[in-house]
């Protein structure tokens, strides 16, 4: 099964948007949200049946035995987090390194198995949804996008061509994870300042990892001489730009209504999107939809 992973550089450029309508133009039988910190695929792709929930563990979190303890504050002095104070761990601020437990004279505390997030996988006859949320101030967000990923993987590699899977925002952890095994990245640039210095690092991530990129820019017309920029600059990087999306209020009406600009398909968004999808399939060489 191929990975076709969608990511922006930065949050807002419409990565999640692009990726609910390629899911349907698609017909798509197995796709993936990896935005474990703000997952939101979810709310625009209704999903009839009820997920499939399976506890992460992530990093451990340190224990004191009080019984054990003698209390040299060995642990509180050289905890960098500040996570230990009067004996008791904060577990919001554990990082689960393991020095006081190394440093602990007499084995009081020990690393435990911790509950970092809920591992969904929804599951029909048509599709597989695999999905994930990362609980509050917990860390491991790469190996919980590794997990999102394997399950998908498990469930659909024997029934689907294609996997659309939706990246996080950023060029840290997680999208390195996102990024891994990935036989195409589509990146959703937008005309803005950030937009375009994010753009450029997520071309640089995906290149160190010798992934192959296209382009497509949304809001192309917001602001022409940015637009002019940015095909400047995949031009000059090989990076195709297999389409430009316009402002259209007509997505903010989908997303509102928690619905995807698919079901739009005469608005000028929703043709740009499905000209994309064609764009796309012609580069990968497959027929489009």
């Amino acid at each position: 099964m191929k990975q076709l992973l969608i990511l922006s550089g930065k949050g807002g450029t419409g990565k999640t948007t692009l990726a609910a309508a390629l899911v349907r133009f698609s017909h798509s039988r197995a796709y993936a949200d990896c935005d474990v910190d703000a997952p939101n695929l979810h709310l625009v792709i209704a999903q009839n049946t009820e997920p499939v929930q399976t506890d992460y563990y992530g990093f451990g979190k340190a224990v004191i035995d009080r019984a054990a303890c003698i209390g040299c504050g060995v642990c509180e002095r050289n905890c960098r987090f500040g996570a230990i104070q009067n004996l008791s761990v904060d577990l919001f601020e554990c990082e689960g390194c393991g020095l006081c437990e190394e440093l602990c004279p007499v084995h009081a505390v020990k690393l435990r198995k911790y509950v970092s997030g809920d591992l969904m996988l929804y599951q029909s006859p048509e599709s597989v949804f695999s999905t994930a949320q990362l609980k509050m101030g917990s860390g491991a967000s790469g190996k919980l996008v590794t997990a999102v990923k394997r399950q998908l993987l498990k469930q659909a590699e024997n029934t689907a061509e294609w996997a659309v899977i939706d990246g996080s925002p950023g060029i840290g952890c997680p999208v390195i994870a996102s990024v891994s095994g990935a036989d195409l990245v589509l990146i959703v640039a937008e005309p803005t300042v950030s937009g375009i210095h994010d753009m450029k690092r997520i071309i640089q991530t995906a290149g160190h990892f010798g992934v192959k990129c296209v382009a497509c820019i949304n809001k192309h017309d917001v602001n022409p001489d940015n637009t002019k920029e940015i095909e400047r600059y995949c031009g000059a990087n090989q990076i195709p730009v297999i389409g430009k999306i316009p402002f259209d209020k007509t997505v903010v009406q989908a997303v509102n209504c928690c619905r995807s600009i698919a079901d739009y398909p005469e608005s000028p968004a929703g043709k740009a999107v499905h000209s994309v999808w064609n764009r796309l399939m012609e580069y990968v060489g497959e027929n489009a939809s």
